[in-house]
């Protein structure tokens, strides 16, 4: 991968303290996000945060100093472990909104995971017929689109599925021989609710497909010529996964261009260390994971950065980090069916580090 900043550069640039969104000027990234759907776990076990300076403060206000404006949220059907369900979002929803935050409400459409390797059924709708799972799409999307709206938190956007590279509730919905109509079904209930809810509310079709422009192009336009209905295209971006930033640039602008709709990428993060602080091996090993970057707090600030400044300069609208906020805290594991001890892999890739303080260089900028 190839940033685009120099040592130098970034020595005297990004690791200077700046205040909160003084960076900001007209267009760019408007959607500087944080995927923060483990944060609720965490305080309730008694996790806690801390600002730059080692202050403790609301985790929140933490991010909003750092230049974050929109929470992402999933949810999932009916979790074994509670977490991510429809009463829990509400009430992170809430705590979202109070402190100034916009919405993205990230529907998995299952009861656990959902990414381009599994798209589970929920149980509640299994042996349901496509005409049923549209139904239950519209049905499930217009309620916890509406309850939202109800206590004040309407969204402000939603994605309808995650990862879907391949289709969504499988195998109803999984593309085969490049037959796009069940899953444009689906996705046109998702949308359809959603905007009888809300018609404010942008509604985002999510794939990883950010490395493999030939790929994006069969999906996008598989889904384009069955009909589909989306607002904004959105990407996840890995630099361990999905290759060079210079690829990256390519891919925002192509889908931007040949789909008129804006582009942001929903997904990405970088490793501050290597150390591991939980029973679980952490998914990302490597000193240096792409282009030489090390994994230490300023080259976490690097690489997401550089992540940034190629999304914007690429014509993309917005780039959200996925759990900055899943420290190693005993009791938050991955797993929702032993959410106590099934560890988390992903802790090293926060941007708080094990005691709960922010990288101090890492910043969300417009």
């Amino acid at each position: 991968m190839k940033t685009s900043l120099t040592v130098a550069a970034f020595l005297a640039v990004a690791l200077l303290p700046a205040p909160a969104l003084a960076h900001d000027r007209p267009g760019g990234l408007t959607m500087r996000g944080a995927d923060v759907s483990t944060l609720q776990r965490s305080v309730e076990l008694g996790q806690r945060f801390y600002d730059a300076r080692g202050r403790r403060d609301d985790p929140y206000e933490i991010l909003e100093k750092a230049g974050v404006n929109y929470v992402r949220l999933r949810i999932w059907n009916d979790p074994t472990s509670g977490y991510s369900n429809k009463a829990k979002v509400l009430k992170q929803a809430r705590a979202a909104k109070a402190a100034g935050h916009r919405l993205l409400i990230d529907f998995h459409y299952s009861d656990t995971w959902a990414d381009p390797g599994k798209q589970f059924i929920p149980k509640a709708w299994e042996g349901h017929s496509l005409e049923q799972l549209q139904q239950d799409v519209y049905d499930y999307t217009y309620d916890i689109c509406t309850s939202l709206k109800r206590q004040g938190t309407t969204p402000d956007s939603v994605q309808i599925g995650n990862e879907i590279n391949v289709g969504m509730l499988w195998p109803t919905g999984y593309v085969n021989n490049s037959d796009f109509t069940p899953l444009a079904g689906l996705l046109n209930a998702g949308y359809d609710a959603t905007r009888a809810c809300s018609r404010r509310t942008q509604v985002m079709v999510h794939t990883a497909l950010a490395g493999d422009i030939d790929a994006a192009h069969w999906f996008y336009d598989g889904i384009t010529a069955a009909g589909a209905k989306w607002d904004i295209t959105a990407l996840s971006y890995y630099c361990m996964w999905h290759g060079s930033l210079a690829n990256l640039s390519t891919v925002i602008g192509d889908v931007k261009s040949r789909y008129g709709k804006p582009v942001v990428i929903a997904e990405t993060a970088y490793p501050y260390t290597t150390e591991n602080y939980d029973h679980l091996e952490n998914i990302m090993l490597s000193a240096a994971p792409c282009d030489g970057i090390p994994a230490t707090q300023q080259g976490q600030a690097q690489a997401f950065t550089a992540v940034q400044d190629t999304a914007r300069s690429a014509g993309a609208i917005g780039v959200f980090y996925w759990e900055p906020t899943w420290t190693g805290i005993a009791g938050n594991g991955w797993d929702t069916e032993d959410i106590e001890n099934s560890g988390n892999a992903w802790e090293n890739m926060a941007t708080f580090d094990d005691n709960g303080k922010i990288n101090p260089y890492v910043r969300w900028r417009r």
